[in-house]
């Protein structure tokens, strides 16, 4: 019995991931308004149209994009020239913070004190972690007078290896 446990582990855990991409706003389903792919007939299954609204946002897409951005003059250095390869690195990054988000989730922590009826303190946290690979730099431009912006793409397909990576790991850990 407690084998089977890490195999339903990520099962329940793949269905709440895709299930949990239902429940964006319809807005984001036109960004790709392009039918699927009809699935190719089987001899043991009927032919049944999926309609787009069950499928998950990562199959509506090609790929995921990302954008990050820094500031220039906070970064530490007193060379200006410093201060743009430093802003453009921590653009970078936060691009790759944003893609792990799109493909992990977000772990969210939040607390609330409430006091007389008063809200006294409310403090969020969040916390993505993840692994990627495979992504293509799209674009480092300038934003404004202080800013970098760095975009980020990610394949459809690579997205896919990474959930499958990652649920693999998660069963590997339970064992």
């Amino acid at each position: 019995m407690n084998r089977l446990l890490p195999v339903k582990l990520a099962s329940a855990l793949a269905v709440a991931s895709l299930c949990a991409c239902q429940s964006l706003p319809t807005a984001l389903s036109q960004l790709n308004p392009a039918p699927p792919a009809p699935a190719a007939p089987s001899a043991t299954a009927p032919n049944v149209e999926i309609p787009m609204s069950s499928l998950p946002l990562v199959e509506k897409r090609e790929s995921l994009t990302a954008t990050g951005y820094a500031v220039i003059s906070v970064q530490n250095h007193r060379i200006p020239a410093q201060q743009r390869l430093l802003a453009i690195r921590a653009a970078k990054l936060d691009a790759y913070r944003s893609l792990t988000e799109q493909v992990y989730g977000l772990r969210m922590d939040a607390t609330a004190t409430v006091a007389d009826m008063v809200v006294q303190n409310d403090t969020f946290r969040s916390r993505v972690e993840g692994v990627i690979y495979g992504a293509t730099l799209v674009s480092i431009t300038p934003s404004g007078d202080d800013t970098y912006e760095t975009t980020l793409s990610l394949d459809k397909s690579t997205v896919q290896d990474l959930r499958m990576l990652y649920l693999g790991q998660l069963v590997a850990k339970n064992k």
